[in-house]
């Protein structure tokens, strides 16, 4: 149906009650359609310049390529409407109603959705440059694509609204709740995200350069790769939040939560780190070069109970690259299948009584030997682990003597006295529970049959500092065919012990 003249009101709506629905192109400039229902009719490319259809019942109809600029649709009812390629620019769309509507490509420019309902709508490639979305509810709501530099979305709230490479530059999302929302590959450059609500997010590979987070809510968000040189982060919440990879040159983290947060392979050259709370975070494969930190927060309430300060910038640079301390279990035998499983099952009870254990091993096979590797991120857990992971072998028994003798020599070295009991104290724990540990391992072992844990092995230990110390290397090591004496403890009393035991990375 082709109309090209001017239909008033009165016109409309009688063509409408008739049971007309087609209005493809027709022109309605400045008309006042207010409170009219045009439910399920189609517009489309239909000129609405400047109408005012404010309250009306528009859901479920085809508006495609329209033009309604500078129109007037608030409180409108565009539920489950059709408004691709529209244009609505400078348009009023306050507290309108556009759940499920279809907007893909659509041009918002400057228009005013305050407190719109936007549920599960799709603005995929749609510009929203510099519109007003405070207050939008947009869960679910698709903004793939879109251009919103600039836009005010103060206040707004949705979960599992997807903006993945969403234009967001400039744009002021202060105090909105967005949990689980998928801002991965955004552009968010200078974004104003103060007290914002991003639990749960995906902001992996986003670019927050210059972006303001302080105070945010980052709990559990994925920051993988992400670009955060200069942003704000100050009192902010990243406690659980993957930050791997991320580059954080010359942010301010002051005083932001990382606890149990991960950032391997994070950038964070030349900022200020001074009073993050760090409590479980790794301390190793991160770049902290010419950073500010006079002091952490090592409390696992991040509550301030236990501070750890620095005197210069290369203490706090040598604290935060911390490398893992690691117990390694060279055997001079290649993994079978049987071992391996009888191993599994030996550290899983292991686990049980000393949680510490409970990640997993990295193994190595090469041609003719096995390498088993646990990593601990505390210094303190390095004796009392490799006394329980050799449980399973042979070798044991001289082992825990070297161990033993070890501990002992501990107390004789100028460590300081809270050092002294730290180290003993985690060692007493493992030895005073190793009879019924020895008890389920041997059992659990007896299960299966394999000669690996009867071959030689050699049990090194590796600090933070990376000073290493052979606990044990039995004599037929390497010497295939051949027999020897069991080894007796010959670890030096003189410096390399005290080398090793300096090495430690100890927190006071």
């Amino acid at each position: 149906m082709e109309i090209a003249a001017l239909l008033n009101r009165f016109e409309l709506v009688k063509k409408y009650t008739e049971g007309n629905r087609d209005f493809t192109e027709i022109n309605l400039n400045e008309a006042n359609l207010s409170r009219i229902n045009l439910s399920q009719s189609i517009l489309r490319k239909a000129t609405l310049f400047v109408t005012n259809i404010g309250g009306a019942n528009l859901s479920e109809c085809d508006l495609t390529e329209a033009n309604l600029n500078v129109a007037r649709l608030s409180n409108t009812n565009l539920t489950r409407a059709i408004l691709n390629g529209a244009t609505i620019n400078v348009a009023n769309i306050v507290q309108a109603n556009l759940t499920e509507a279809q907007l893909i490509g659509a041009s918002l420019i400057r228009s005013e959705l305050i407190r719109a309902e936007l549920s599960k709508a799709n603005f995929t490639g749609a510009n929203l440059t510099q519109a007003d979305l405070r207050e939008v509810q947009i869960t679910g709501t698709n903004l793939s694509g879109a251009n919103l530099s600039g836009a005010n979305l103060r206040g707004a709230s949705g979960s599992s609204a997807n903006f993945e490479e969403a234009n967001l530059h400039g744009a002021d999302l202060t105090k909105a709740e967005l949990k689980e929302v998928n801002f991965s590959n955004a552009d968010m450059r200078q974004a104003s995200l103060q007290e914002v609500d991003l639990s749960g997010a995906d902001l992996s590979g986003a670019n927050l350069t210059w972006a303001d987070l302080s105070g945010a809510n980052l709990n559990g968000a994925d920051l993988s790769d992400a670009q955060l040189s200069g942003a704000n982060l100050n009192l902010a919440d990243l406690s659980n939040a993957n930050l791997a990879n991320a580059s954080l040159i010359h942010a301010d983290l002051t005083e932001t939560n990382l606890m149990h947060a991960d950032w391997v392979g994070a950038d964070l050259t030349g900022a200020n780190l001074t009073g993050v709370k760090i409590y479980l975070l790794p301390r190793f494969g991160v770049k902290v070069d010419d950073i500010t930190c006079e002091w952490v927060d090592l409390s696992p309430r991040g509550d301030r109970t236990q501070i750890q300060k620095f005197n210069s910038p290369s203490e706090s640079i040598k604290f935060l690259n911390h490398k893992p301390a690691l117990v390694q279990i060279v055997v001079d035998a290649l993994l079978d299948p049987s071992a391996n499983t009888a191993l599994a099952t030996a550290y899983y009870e292991i686990a049980r009584y000393y949680p510490t254990m409970s990640s997993s091993p990295n193994i190595e096979i090469d041609y003719r030997r096995t390498t088993i590797t646990f990593r601990f991120e505390s210094d303190e857990h390095l004796l009392p682990s490799a006394f329980l992971a050799v449980l399973p072998f042979d070798d044991s028994i001289e082992i825990h003597k070297n161990i033993v003798e070890i501990g002992k020599k501990i107390l004789n070295q100028d460590l300081g006295k809270k050092r002294i009991v730290q180290l003993c104290k985690e060692l007493n724990a493992a030895i005073n529970n190793i009879r019924e540990v020895k008890k389920l391992v041997l059992a659990k072992k007896a299960e299966y049959e394999t000669k690996f844990f009867d071959s030689p092995t050699k049990t090194i230990l590796i600090s933070s500092g990376m000073q290493s110390l052979i606990v044990h290397h039995n004599p037929n090591f390497g010497k295939r065919g051949q027999n020897h004496r069991s080894s007796k403890f010959s670890v030096s009393v003189g410096q390399s012990l005290v080398d090793f035991m300096a090495s430690f990375d100890y927190v006071d």
